[in-house]
């Protein structure tokens, strides 16, 4: 019997290994999911399993009312929060959940992350808020997430960590490794002084040449 989107699995897989390569979480911390446009499944990796030992199957395939469709293993503790998610925007079809070291410096701070250089306004695209605190796996977690998405693709989790976002899971990582890097260096410089913020319009122009020029089309 064919497993359901095996391929869209693997790419589950591949990315929480790749977010261990980038040392955005340790042991079997954060999660990953991703919805498959064509069927509006979601498929999340599975609770307390290390990424380097996950295989394709144990990634849980979930309908958008958490229902499991597929899949033998328990579905992450921040399943609700991801459905929340994905049931009040329609344009987020990829989600990763991380405790990395920098950003969550300012999460535990309550500080929003601004935008100081082009590297951090190509992808993540404005400055990161943070969300008020609430309970892990709790409603009212999700509900101020939610409250605090806009245009940018990350959420600070107050006390506890980050949410990145995309239009597909694999621009969900490459926000949080973004994130990740431009609060390391907003962190360092505000060790040795004031850093200067980029101008909305420099910040847009930014991430209008990532989407539309950068790379190969």
């Amino acid at each position: 019997m064919q497993m359901m989107l095996e391929q869209f699995r693997k790419q589950i897989v591949e990315i929480g290994i790749q977010l261990k390569e980038y040392k955005l979480i340790s042991l079997t911390g954060g999660n990953v999911s991703g919805r498959d446009e064509e069927t509006g499944l979601i498929a999340i990796t599975p609770s307390g399993m290390e990424y380097e030992k996950l295989k394709p199957e144990d990634v849980v395939i979930v309908n958008i009312d958490g229902d499991i469709i597929e899949g033998n293993r328990k579905p992450s503790s921040d399943l609700i929060t991801h459905l929340q998610i994905y049931k009040a925007r329609k344009d987020i079809n990829g989600i990763i959940h991380t405790h990395s070291t920098y950003a969550s410096c300012f999460a535990v701070l309550n500080e929003s992350i601004p935008v100081v250089s082009t590297t951090m306004a190509n992808e993540v695209g404005g400055e990161v808020p943070v969300a008020k605190y609430a309970p892990v796996a709790s409603e009212e977690l999700g509900i101020s997430i939610i409250e605090n998405i806009g245009d940018q693709k990350a959420v600070l989790l107050q006390n506890h960590g980050v949410f990145t976002f995309g239009k597909d899971p694999h621009h969900a990582l490459v926000a949080a490794v973004m994130l990740e890097d431009a609060s390391k260096v907003y962190y360092l410089a505000k060790a040795i002084g004031e850093p200067i913020r980029l101008p909305e319009e420099e910040i847009k122009r930014a991430n209008d040449l990532f989407k539309n020029v950068y790379g190969q089309r």
